[in-house]
């Protein structure tokens, strides 16, 4: 039986409705603690928002399909034993993340556990391809975002005296990212905003740590074809991507007591990618 070592705390997971970020809000919840979801709805998928109220999730179709689960997520939570809800929220929209915040300490209390994993990775393609205004999208969810979602709960952590915000990176913010110049940059300035923040937080009990993924088998994999998968595999020192429970597990550390004294760090959850240039 899972020790319930995250009871009593609320947790926030941006970007929770699929792939690691559904996969961390589900190990915290199993960890013991109260989770609120959030996503942004895709344009053109708002419909019947009077049914779908608070949720950020969709019904029918795209609940189905997978594309949107923010609302399931937070169900099975639930059925664990936490309570859990899901809130639409754009997280490059500072004001939005305020309000959203203030949502979720209402119905859950004051936010103890930060995981910004919220992203996108849409801007591939040649340097003098690279579209500006996806370049500056990248910016404002992949880095902005997270220094919204960490100054809106900042000063309850103060208050509290006891916080943890952990910052979910990319290999590609540590060894940058081939057609991907936008993505890499935006994950290393991430790891930057971490060691930053945890050099100020600690005199407040709060903890700022940042997580670095690898090859990890959610629906960004989609984005390559299978030689390009598998040869992508064989980089890594265990010859295989990584599963998002995986990272999730770090990430339930990260939260918990057992890591109170780790701040600052930089922990690669990568199967050895890094490690092998030849």
């Amino acid at each position: 039986m899972q020790t319930k070592k995250l009871r009593g705390k609320v947790a926030l997971v941006t970007g929770a409705s699929r792939g690691l970020g559904r996969a961390i809000a589900l190990a915290l919840g199993q960890a013991g603690a109260d989770v609120a979801l959030t996503d942004i709805l895709i344009e053109g998928q708002e419909q019947d928002l009077g049914k779908l109220g608070r949720y950020s999730v969709l019904a029918g179709h795209f609940a189905q399909s997978g594309e949107v689960n923010t609302l399931l997520g937070a169900r099975e939570i639930q059925f664990m034993g936490s309570r859990s809800c899901a809130f639409k929220m754009d997280v490059a929209d500072l004001d939005e993340v305020g309000r959203v915040v203030h949502m979720i300490e209402t119905e859950l209390g004051p936010i103890d556990i930060l995981v910004n994993n919220a992203a996108v990775m849409d801007n591939l393609g040649k340097f003098e391809d690279q579209q500006p205004e996806r370049w500056q999208r990248d910016l404002n969810v992949n880095l902005t975002g997270a220094y919204h979602c960490s100054k809106a709960v900042w000063p309850g952590m103060v208050k509290k005296g006891w916080g943890r915000i952990i910052n979910i990176s990319s290999v590609a913010g540590l060894m940058g990212a081939s057609l991907q110049p936008s993505y890499g940059a935006t994950k290393a300035g991430l790891i930057g905003l971490s060691k930053s923040l945890a050099i100020e937080a600690g005199r407040y009990g709060i903890t700022v740590n940042t997580v670095c993924p690898g090859f990890i088998a959610t629906e960004a994999v989609q984005l390559y074809d299978e030689r390009m998968t598998e040869r992508i595999a064989k980089r890594t020192v265990l010859k295989r991507m990584g599963q998002p429970e995986e990272v999730a597990h770090v990430v339930a550390f990260l939260a918990s007591d057992g890591a109170a004294y780790i701040t600052g760090a930089v922990i690669p959850v990568t199967g050895g990618i890094d490690l092998l240039t030849l």
